[in-house]
């Protein structure tokens, strides 16, 4: 699938063109990260020390624009859907590959992920209290000409980079929301809850969720009137929200979920709460880099409650 992707990509052979760039003219950064909190605030950030910033949201968005643009620096993280970033590396940093200086990112402890970035010649900057400072060297390393505006945008680090992906659970159901919650945290996917449309509204605003999960039915609002009020405001406006059901919803309903809605997208997905959890679990892969593929297998034992 990776490579049949990236074929299509692929520009044809043209004669070499040799690129003189101006001094003026800004380095191209390439950042994949699927927590759009995260991928915001990188993307803010450097834009501000003065690079001409791209981003991606997955794995394989990542390697076509790499690809396509052929960016100076690609900052990634490790766990994305559709493609991981050490897989993602394996394929940038190759022998028949154009020179490209890689920051792998991750909130990951594990010694044989650095180990891999090292071996594939990659800066590593890992989430926590000394990623500001750990992204800041190893940019000064990679273009010590732009030190003075790397510096003078110093991001202080009381501005956290949070170490996982997060969920947000809407549904009035709490014994539905403690077993998504306890799945998603062994899953290494952070978990924001809200027991109503109107609460979650406030939590999507304010937490950036990577996905939201909502119930149909609920006090306050149903899963129509939430996802409307979602994408009124810029800052949700292209959150993807999948939609659990207890009771079958008519065709006119799932329409009204699906359809555009000021011109932005409708629910992506419309799953039967009764479902076995495997495939909401499947679902979620597609946005959020899960960790621990081991425990999978307990999914497709557990039955949301009706």
């Amino acid at each position: 699938m990776l490579q049949s992707a990236l074929e299509i990509d692929r520009p044809v052979a043209q004669p070499e063109i040799i690129e003189f760039r101006s001094a003026h003219q800004a380095p191209r950064m390439l950042i994949a990260d699927d927590d759009p909190c995260v991928l915001r605030l990188l993307a803010d950030h450097c834009a501000r020390m003065g690079f001409s910033v791209d981003t991606a949201c997955n794995g394989i968005q990542a390697l076509l624009k790499a690809n396509k643009t052929k960016p100076e620096i690609i900052v990634i993280d490790v766990n994305m859907p559709e493609v991981d970033g050490l897989s993602a590396c394996a394929h940038l940093l190759g022998p028949d590959r154009s020179p490209v200086n890689v920051i792998v990112i991750t909130g990951s402890r594990d010694r044989e992920t650095l180990e891999r970035c090292e071996g594939f010649g990659a800066y590593y900057a890992r989430k926590g209290p000394n990623f500001w400072s750990d992204l800041e060297s190893a940019l000064l390393e990679i273009q010590p000409r732009m030190a003075g505006q790397i510096l003078q945008c110093n991001m202080p680090e009381a501005v956290p980079v949070r170490l996982r992906p997060r969920v947000l659970l809407v549904d009035d159901d709490d014994d539905i929301n403690r077993l998504l919650s306890t799945r998603l945290g062994k899953c290494g996917i952070d978990v924001a809850y809200a027991p109503d449309a109107a609460h979650g509204l406030r939590m999507a605003a304010r937490e950036e969720p990577a996905v939201i999960v909502t119930d149909y039915f609920m006090p306050n609002g149903d899963a129509l009137y939430f996802l409307t009020r979602l994408r009124t405001s810029q800052a949700t406006a292209r959150i993807p929200v999948i939609v659990l059901s207890g009771r079958q919803l008519n065709e006119v309903t799932v329409q009204d979920l699906k359809r555009t809605i000021h011109g932005r997208p409708g629910a992506c997905h419309i799953l039967a709460k009764s479902g076995d959890t495997s495939v909401l679990f499947e679902t979620l892969r597609k946005f959020c880099g899960f960790e621990p593929a081991s425990i999978e297998p307990m999914f497709r034992q557990s039955r949301l409650p009706r």
